[in-house]
């Protein structure tokens, strides 16, 4: 999974993608300090998985991860090709998720681009931005669609959806409020529009609008605009966050139980990512490897089995499967076994979150 850190300059993505990855990414009060993307691999925290790791003692214990891309920030005309441009918008491209991080706090020491902060019209910034690219996407695959209707009448239902959604993108509307059947939102995946993809708004706050969240006007305008699109807020304090990233073990607990939060910003954004793209985690065990894998919801076992090889997908036999919540109960995997807790599924199981499972193959 590839997550996108977008946003204005100097709202905090930066600091907050320093903090979720250690990655140590440049952060000043300037616009363009981040010029390419920064890449950081973050481990997907799971106490399953350490659990089997405990148990068995592999040679090797692999966390499913996420890709975190820090984006350099996005300016009015950046579609025209403003500030840096066309290149943000390639590396937007390229990842499942969009996490937009807005600035909810005042601060006349960290300059604002616009000169002031307005959550609401900082994301109708960027999100003009996105809409005037996929523009341009739309009218390209009408033409296409267009001349190819000229030698095959299929492409006519084709012409017609993305005549409508272009006239929809006109109005300055996003992709993904789109009103189509399941059929036609799968066509419309295949144009890979930016304004599909779904966004994850991490409102940005300081330590004071933070501990007082209710209180904050600019949390509330974000919220109601997620609301209505159908996308995720995140409130964090990305300051914060890199104090929470420095520490540790128990130092690190004791501090978030001082702060009163239950689980650090990375971990509510990982779970926030999983929930938004529909995700879950299957396990597989062993002394050789504990290892946990990121599937869609819905998928079926031999699609799962080929996460792990082709091979195994191709030459899929039959899924030994037992629910991780049944092992730690019985404390074992024989002692479910015995139980009869142990299954044997075919091609048409769809795999579940927690899943422990064996494959069987032949090739």
């Amino acid at each position: 999974m590839k997550l996108g850190i977008v946003g204005l300059p100097n709202v905090g993505k930066s600091t907050l993608f320093n903090a979720i990855t250690n990655a140590g990414a440049e952060s000043a009060n300037y616009p363009f300090c981040t010029i390419d993307p920064n890449v950081g691999m973050v481990a997907v925290p799971d106490e399953r998985l350490d659990k089997l790791a405990e148990m068995y003692e592999p040679d090797k214990k692999t966390p499913a991860v996420i890709e975190f891309v820090d984006i350099a920030g996005l300016v009015k005309g950046a579609s025209k090709g403003e500030g840096l441009g066309n290149k943000f918008l390639s590396n937007i491209r390229m990842t499942d998720a969009i996490i937009h991080v807005v600035r909810c706090f005042d601060d006349e020491n960290v300059i604002h681009v616009e000169g002031s902060t307005d959550p609401l019209r900082d994301i109708q910034i960027i999100n003009l931005e996105l809409v005037m690219a996929d523009l341009e996407m739309v009218q390209r695959r009408v033409e296409k669609a267009t001349k190819a209707m000229k030698g095959d009448k299929k492409f006519a239902h084709e012409v017609e959806l993305f005549t409508a959604l272009q006239k929809h993108l006109d109005e300055g509307k996003l992709a993904r409020t789109f009103a189509c059947s399941e059929e036609d939102a799968a066509l419309l995946a295949t144009s890979e529009l930016l304004t599909l993809k779904p966004v994850i708004y991490a409102a940005n706050m300081d330590e004071e609008g933070f501990a007082h969240q209710a209180d904050n006007p600019y949390l509330k305008q974000v919220e109601e605009l997620a609301a209505a699109e159908g996308s995720q807020v995140l409130p964090i304090c990305a300051k914060l966050e890199q104090d929470i990233a420095e520490l540790e073990g128990e130092e690190k607990q004791m501090f978030l139980e001082e702060l009163g939060i239950a689980e650090s910003g990375l971990d509510r954004l990982i779970k926030c990512s999983y929930a938004l793209l529909g995700l879950i985690s299957f396990l597989t065990y062993g002394k050789d490897e504990c290892r946990a894998w990121t599937i869609r919801k819905g998928t079926k076992a031999p699609q799962a089995a080929g996460k792990i090889h082709s091979d195994i997908e191709r030459g899929f036999i039959r899924a030994e499967v037992i629910a991780y919540d049944d092992m730690i109960r019985c404390g074992s995997v024989n002692a479910a076994k015995e139980k009869g807790l142990l299954r044997s599924e075919g091609k048409e199981y769809v795999v579940q979150d927690g899943d422990m499972i064996y494959f069987r193959f032949n090739v």
